[in-house]
């Protein structure tokens, strides 16, 4: 493995053509429905790849990016709080089949944007070029998903309810000015899991890019610009500090819509000075445990924990990020577990069939090292021979047993493959682990009897928000709902769910009066009103 690393990175000349990239000079943001041409500060960008050249290796430069200052991250705001015009904006006030065809048209526009994006994708994260292109379909399909749940949503809206001698229509209204801020590790899907529902249920959009994939959205400012009327979508780039921090000391953010950290997003929370009135919607850390029990299935076991534990390197909320197995197959799961990983393929992401590639976040394997290092030295061993050994960005997975709790892989989210295995005899032990733990994402139980299943599920259902049983943790299929308990998540979403966290119901009432009803009756005929109708969507 150590040659195999020696010689990980590529020399320029044998980047496969259709793979390789063009820089990207972004020197544009959007504002109030125009391209700003910027021709300020700017970020360079450079991917986790490293590229041998005639003074070494030396990080593959991908283009740049505005980095703004807080005169125009507060100009993004005033357009985005113009366009809402507290609801009486166009956008907002556009009926749903208009801001469906928006949507719509987006989407169409953005799959003309489908090789460049998954290209950049690639070079920006390391994704691999299969699941590159994964992420790009399942946001198109997400979007699709999302414009028909709409539909179903306001089928369901379109009648009156009389109750107790009140006539009603409950509908779903915006709530204003959405900030939205994704995760480096699904940049695409995962910001557009909220920025979508948010937008076509008629919030006005500020949006940021995360830090590490910035470029991949490039392409589609010209989309948004077509397909939304003028201030509708606009979005903001450069230190949060700088550009964030005012956005939410102004008062004017409705809703925050981040994932990433408790950390930062406790400190975006505290700038608000109203944060009674600020809605979150919150995709947080996660330590998801894998509880593997005596009787279980060890082929297919493995399977699922290789995949759940190292899919993208680990570098997924949804990972499962430390094992507890029974101690009567303790040897037999790690002996199989190890010996399935050394056919993890290591190497870069357009490489076929590629397993484990470089790491995008700065200094990650000297991270990685210190979690190692710790966990040997309060006494766990390396399970397989080259686990832990790295060249720059790329780390190849460790297995390490036994992990106990005083060493720092035991309570930390690694984001990253380091997989740590827990030898338990009684099942309080995992048990004890969840219902500690200040996440509450999800958990993963693998056996064969059904007795035993059954005895953790009651439990486990009350300390997360999802239990798999015999398979890995997930997300998908994205109608389910997504969301964690404690430190985890706010707000859940899913296609349906989504749509709801990004607006609140609100209802137009009158007394069952003869008045009432005729006054009704001619605004919806006369089609007087976009919220009070009857309009049905097919």
């Amino acid at each position: 493995m150590k040659n195999v690393l020696s010689r990980i990175f590529p020399e320029e000349r044998n980047i496969p053509n259709e793979n390789n990239i063009s820089l990207i000079h972004q020197d544009g943001y959007l504002c109030d429905g125009e391209i700003v041409k910027w021709n300020g500060e700017t970020e360079s960008v450079y991917s986790p790849i490293y590229v041998k050249g005639s003074s070494g290796l030396e990080r593959k430069y991908l283009g740049k990016y505005p980095l703004m200052s807080e005169a125009e991250a507060l100009k993004v705001l005033n357009a985005a709080v113009s366009a809402y015009d507290n609801g009486k904006g166009k956008w907002p006030a556009f009926s749903v089949p208009e801001r469906i065809k928006c949507v719509e048209v987006f989407a169409e526009e953005m799959k003309e944007q489908r090789d460049l994006i998954v290209n950049i994708l690639m070079w920006e994260i390391c994704k691999t070029f299969k699941d590159s292109q994964k992420e790009f379909d399942r946001t198109i399909e997400y979007i699709a998903d999302t414009v028909n749940a709409l539909k179903s949503l306001d089928r369901n809206s379109s009648r009156f309810v009389i109750e107790k001698g009140i006539i009603a229509q409950i509908r779903r209204a915006p709530l204003g000015v959405v900030l939205c801020m994704g995760p480096f590790n699904y940049p695409l899907n995962e910001t557009f899991t909220t920025l979508i529902p948010a937008l076509i249920m008629g919030n006005t959009i500020i949006f940021k890019p995360p830090k590490i994939g910035v470029l991949l959205h490039s392409p589609l400012l010209k989309a948004f610009q077509n397909a939304f009327p003028e201030g509708v979508v606009n979005t903001v780039y450069g230190k949060g500090e700088k550009v964030i921090a005012p956005l939410m000391k102004s008062g004017k953010i409705d809703v925050l819509a981040f994932i990433g950290s408790s950390r930062v997003a406790d400190i975006l929370k505290k700038q608000h000075p109203k944060p009674h009135r600020l809605k979150a919607v919150l995709g947080l850390e996660a330590k998801n445990a894998g509880i593997i029990l005596k009787d279980t299935d060890i082929q297919l076991t493995v399977k699922e924990c290789l995949s759940g534990s190292l899919s993208y390197n680990g570098q997924r909320c949804t990972a499962l990020k430390i094992l507890f197995v029974h101690e009567d197959i303790i040897d037999e799961f790690i002996s199989s577990f190890v010996r399935e990983s050394e056919n993890l393929k290591i190497g870069m992401p357009w490489e076929k069939d590629v397993n484990i590639t470089p790491l995008p976040e700065p200094d990650k394997a000297e991270y990685l090292t210190d979690l190692v290092n710790d966990a040997v030295n309060k006494g766990a061993e390396m399970m397989n021979p080259d686990g832990g050994m790295f060249n720059q960005t790329v780390f190849y997975p460790a297995v390490l047993y036994p992990v106990s709790e005083e060493m720092k892989v035991y309570q930390e989210e690694q984001f990253g493959p380091i997989v740590p295995v827990v030898s338990y005899k009684n099942i309080e032990t995992p048990l004890k682990y969840v219902q500690e733990s200040p996440y509450g994402q999800q958990v993963s139980i693998f056996g064969r009897n059904h007795d035993e299943i059954a005895k953790l599920i009651d439990p486990l259902v009350n300390q997360v928000c999802r239990v798999n049983i015999n398979s890995q943790c997930q997300r998908g299929p994205d109608t389910f709902p997504f969301t964690g308990r404690k430190d985890s998540a706010e707000g859940t979403l899913s296609v349906s769910d989504a749509l709801k966290v990004f607006a609140v119901r609100t209802l137009v009432a009158a007394k069952d009066t003869d008045l009432n009803k005729s006054i009704i009756d001619a605004i919806v005929r006369e089609r007087k009103s976009k919220f009070l109708s009857t309009d049905f969507i097919l």
